[in-house]
C-alpha cells in the first residue's frame, strides 16, 4: 500500500541515513583491521596504499556515471542495485587470499559505493517538498560521520571475538538486510511528474571559473578527508602503540567532532545572512573561520596522549566538514538547479582522483622515515589555500536569481 503520511515520507530519511552509513562501515574496515590483516597476509605499507587507491580510482571514476544511472533506471530499483553491489563487494573481502583479492573487492566496493550521495540528493528531492528538503539532506550529512563513529567503536570488538572475516561478512550483510526493508517501504512520491532533465553543456562548464573555484577547493579538502580515513587508526598505533582493540575509541572521539562540523557549517552562514550579511561575505567568513580551525592540526605529533591527539584531529575533522557543507552551499549560491549537479560531480571527480596522491604520499613518507609531519602540514594548510583560489577565481559570489534555478524534479 503507498503511504503519504509525513511519519512514513521520514522513513525515507532513516533509510538513506542507514545507508550512507553502512557505506562508511564497509570503506573503514579495511583500516581498521590493517595491523591484524597486515600480520597475516605479510603486507607492506605500499600494498595498502595501492588497495586504497585502487577503491579511490575507481570511486572517483563511477562519480561520473552514478548520477547518470540512478536517473535512468529509476530511484527505487537504482538505490537498491547499488547497495546490493557495495554489500556483496564487502563480503567478498573475507574470501580474499591476498593483495590483488582485495584490490579487486575494493575497486568492485568503490564503483558501487558512488551511487550513494546521488542516491541521497534523488530521494530528497523525490520525496520531500522543497521546504523540506534541507532538513532530510542534512540528516542525511550525518551519515558518514555516524559511520566512522560506529565503524571504529564496533568493528575491533567483533575482529577480536569472532574474526577478521566475520567483520566482513557483518557489515555486508547488513547493507542486504537494507535493500530488503527499501523494497519493503512504500511511499507516495512528491515529485512524481517532475521536469524532464536539462541537457548540460559540459564544455561551457569546464570554462566556467566558478566550476574551477569549486574544483580546486574540492582537490585541496577531499584529500585531507580521505588521508584521514585510510590513515587515521595507523597513526594513532604508530604514535602511540594502541593495539586494535582500543585505537576505536580516540578514532571515533575525531568522527563525532567531524559530525557536528556538518551540522554547524549549515547553521552559521544561515545565520550570518540572517543577520543582513551579504552571501559573499557570509560564505567567505565561515570558510576562513573553518580553514583557520584546522591549522593546529600538525600539534598531534608533539602531544603525549592519545586523546589530546583525538582532540585536535576532531577539531580538524570539525573544520573540514563545516568547510565542506559550505562548498557545496556555494556550489548551490552560483550555479542554477538545472547544472548543480553536474558541477558538484565534476569537482567530486576531481577530489576524489587527487586524494590518491595524498594516499600515496602517506606510504612513502613512512617508508623513508619522514612518518606523518608532511602530511599533517599538508592537511593545515590546503584549507587556506582553497579559499584563496575561491576568492581569485570568484571575488564576488553573486547568487543566481531563484527564478533561475528552476525546479528540480526525481522520477
Amino acid at each position: 500500500m503507498s503511504k503519504s503520511g509525513g511519519a512514513t515520507r521520514w522513513a525515507i530519511v532513516a533509510m538513506v541515513f542507514f545507508a550512507i552509513m553502512l557505506n562508511y562501515v564497509d570503506r573503514q574496515i579495511l583500516a581498521l583491521l590493517k595491523p591484524t590483516l597486515e600480520a597475516e597476509f605479510h603486507w607492506s605499507n605500499q600494498d595498502y596504499a595501492n588497495m586504497v587507491s585502487a577503491f579511490q580510482f575507481s570511486a572517483a571514476v563511477a562519480f561520473l556515471g552514478t548520477g547518470w544511472f540512478i536517473d535512468r533506471v529509476g530511484l527505487r530499483l537504482g538505490f537498491a542495485i547499488g547497495v546490493a553491489v557495495w554489500s556483496i563487494a564487502g563480503m567478498a573481502h573475507a574470501f580474499a587470499t591476498g593483495v590483488l583479492g582485495f584490490v579487486i573487492a575494493r575497486v568492485v566496493l568503490g564503483a558501487a559505493e558512488s551511487i550513494g550521495t546521488p542516491a541521497a540528493v534523488k530521494s530528497a528531492a523525490t520525496y520531500f517538498r522543497q521546504e523540506d528538503r534541507s532538513i532530510a539532506l542534512g540528516v542525511g550529512n550525518t551519515a558518514p560521520n555516524v559511520g566512522a563513529i560506529v565503524t571504529p567503536l564496533a568493528i575491533p570488538f567483533v575482529a577480536i571475538a569472532l574474526g577478521w572475516k566475520a567483520a566482513f561478512l557483518i557489515a555486508g550483510g547488513l547493507g542486504l538486510v537494507w535493500v530488503v526493508a527499501w523494497f519493503a517501504i512504500r511511499v507516495r512520491p512528491v515529485a512524481s511528474d517532475g521536469a524532464e532533465p536539462a541537457p548540460v553543456a559540459w564544455t561551457s562548464l569546464l570554462r566556467d571559473r566558478k566550476v574551477l573555484a569549486l574544483a580546486i577547493a574540492k582537490v585541496l579538502s577531499d584529500q585531507v578527508w580521505f588521508f584521514m580515513l585510510s590513515w587515521l587508526p595507523d597513526l594513532f598505533h604508530r604514535l602511540f602503540g594502541l593495539p586494535q582493540g582500543t585505537v576505536g575509541l580516540p578514532v571515533a572521539l575525531v568522527y563525532v567532532f567531524a559530525a557536528l562540523g556538518a551540522l554547524t557549517g549549515g547553521w552559521l552562514p544561515t545565520r550570518l545572512m540572517a543577520m543582513g550579511w551579504s552571501v559573499d561575505r557570509a560564505r567567505k567568513v565561515t570558510l576562513l573561520i573553518y580553514a583557520l580551525l584546522i591549522l593546529p592540526v600538525s600539534l598531534v605529533l608533539v602531544v603525549s596522549s592519545p586523546w589530546s591527539a583525538a582532540l585536535l584531529l576532531g577539531l580538524g575533522l570539525f573544520a573540514h566538514q563545516g568547510f565542506s557543507t559550505n562548498l557545496f552551499g556555494f556550489a548551490t549560491d552560483v550555479f542554477p538547479a538545472r547544472v548543480v549537479g553536474s558541477a558538484i560531480g565534476m569537482a567530486a571527480f576531481c577530489g576524489n582522483m587527487w586524494s590518491i596522491g595524498l594516499i600515496q604520499l602517506a606510504a612513502v613518507s613512512i617508508a623513508y622515515g619522514w612518518g606523518y609531519g608532511p602530511l599533517l602540514a599538508i592537511c593545515s594548510g590546503s584549507y587556506l589555500l582553497a579559499l584563496a583560489f575561491i576568492q581569485l577565481l570568484v571575488p564576488t559570489i553573486v547568487p543566481v536569481d531563484e527564478a533561475e534555478r528552476g525546479t528540480v524534479s526525481a522520477h
